[in-house]
Formats: C-alpha cells, sequence, structure tokens
C-alpha cells in the first residue's frame, strides 16, 4: 500500500482542550497513521461563531495508506468516539466542539466533493491561527 502524506489541523474548546487533542492525536496514531511531527499548541478565539471558550489547536503531519473519503470516515469516527454529535457540515455552522480534526492537506492532490474539500482553503488563506500553526511545521 502507498502511504501518504497528511497535514490535520486539531481544535477543541469544550472539557479540558489539551487533554482532548491529547487523547485525538493517540487515536490518531492508532488508527490512521503515525505521527511525522507536530506543531505546539495554539490557544485562540473561535473563529466565525461567538463563543465563551478559547479553542486550543495543533498541526499534524501524518503519513497514512487511506484515501482521502477513508480518511475523513475514520476521523469523522475519532470525534464522535471523543463525544462530538454535531458536525457543522450538517449543522451549517459552527458551535463549541470537544475536538474538530480537518484535512487540510493530502499529498499535492486537489480534491473535492459534498463532505471533503483538499486542500482546505480557509485553514491555508484565512484564519491566521490556522497559518501559524501550518507555517511551524513546514518542511523545508
Amino acid at each position: 500500500m502507498s502511504q501518504h502524506t497528511v497535514t490535520l489541523l486539531l481544535g477543541s474548546n469544550l472539557g479540558n482542550p489539551e487533554v482532548n487533542l491529547q487523547i485525538a492525536q493517540k487515536l490518531i496514531s492508532s488508527e490512521i497513521g503515525e505521527i511525522l511531527t507536530k506543531s505546539k499548541i495554539l490557544h485562540y478565539e473561535a473563529v466565525e461563531f461567538v463563543s465563551n471558550y478559547n479553542f486550543c489547536n495543533i498541526a499534524l503531519v501524518l503519513k497514512t495508506q487511506f484515501s482521502p473519503v477513508k480518511l475523513l470516515n475514520l476521523i469523522k469516527k475519532i470525534e464522535l468516539e471523543m463525544g462530538r454529535t454535531a458536525d457543522s457540515a450538517v449543522t451549517k455552522g459552527y458551535t463549541d466542539r470537544i475536538i474538530d480534526i480537518d484535512i487540510v492537506l493530502f499529498n499535492d492532490l486537489k480534491f473535492e466533493s459534498t463532505r471533503l474539500q483538499i486542500p482546505h482553503l480557509k485553514h491555508l488563506y484565512q484564519r491566521e491561527f490556522s497559518r501559524t500553526l501550518l507555517e511551524s511545521i513546514k518542511t523545508h
């Protein structure tokens, strides 16, 4: 099986966000693939909705054998296992969440479906916290 290089962004602002990110990373390592590098955790205010809780965010680069759609399904499974019941793609809006995992890059692939867009343009170009995290893990 071929290995793909994937960049993920994780965020949490409910419960103990830093612990939630640690749990998510362990699940990603065991169910999706080896984490090659990760950024420092960044604390940031909620983006695109109002919240009383700040987010903890982290960027990861990993290797996986899974296709983009299979990867998305595995990510959604992890989010559900951790207690996330409302997906912004379904609710059409953002809310506080125990965990959020987004696929930002998948090799050099450009992919678009109703459920998934790669690259994730908002993270690459519009969200300051995302750009900061992604810049810190760029491989040269």
